[in-house]
């Protein structure tokens, strides 16, 4: 059981402390993943990004989430059969909620290229994997490094499936029975807006990067 996002923040940054000063980037799931992303950000002195992806639900089902879309790119399962004209119509939405949180979150700040870095994806806990499979596949198309997930919790079968697309996963707590992210959290109020922009700002106006500190 975790106080709140902040410590379990502390608790993977210690166990990625190996990355520390190193050649990397956090991205960091908005928006329940911001606050332990600049927790980790912090203590290992990278960058701190937003991995802004969005799940394509079923049609019949828009919680399962059959592939995942980012602002530039696209993956869908190969194991879902449904229409062309309901992927581009449900990617066309997923992409305007998107460019909505860029505006929100990010504005004229240019990310972190990832091309040849080490990618540390930051959520506060995992449930099924579907989502983040699909934003693994899309990440590897700008050709970094590695990519280790890391986070408190998750089911053990769902961190099977992500360690077999992912270089790396770091994961607190495997618990027996699961019941969802939230029950492993003392304090598991959600993320505001508010808190996301609040996190990424202190993190820009801390961070001095490899090299830089006095």
């Amino acid at each position: 059981m975790f106080t709140d996002r902040l410590e379990a923040g502390s608790l993977l940054a210690q166990k990625l402390n190996q990355y520390k000063d190193q050649h990397g980037v956090v991205l960091a799931v908005p928006r329940g993943g911001v606050p332990l992303g600049y927790i980790v950000a912090r203590d290992l002195n990278l960058p701190l990004e937003l991995l802004l992806s969005k799940k394509i639900g079923h049609p019949e089902n828009e919680e399962y989430a059959i592939g995942a879309a980012s602002l530039t790119d696209r993956y869908l399962s190969s194991r879902v059969h449904v229409s062309p004209e309901y992927i581009e119509a449900e990617t066309a939405r997923v992409r305007a909620r998107l460019q909505a949180m860029k505006e929100k979150f990010i504005g004229d700040h240019q990310p972190e290229s990832l091309e040849g870095k080490t990618v540390i994806v930051i959520d506060d806990g995992i449930a099924t994997g579907l989502t983040l499979m699909g934003s693994i596949q899309m990440l590897r198309s700008q050709k970094p490094k590695k990519i280790v997930i890391a986070v408190p919790v998750a089911p053990r079968g769902t961190l099977d499936k992500i360690s077999q697309a992912a270089d790396e996963v770091v994961c607190l707590l495997i618990p027996e029975e699961f019941y969802g992210v939230g029950a492993f959290y003392e304090n598991f109020e959600q993320v505001s807006d508010e808190e996301v922009l609040y996190y990424l700002k202190k993190h820009r106006e801390e961070y001095v990067g490899v090299g830089k500190a006095a």
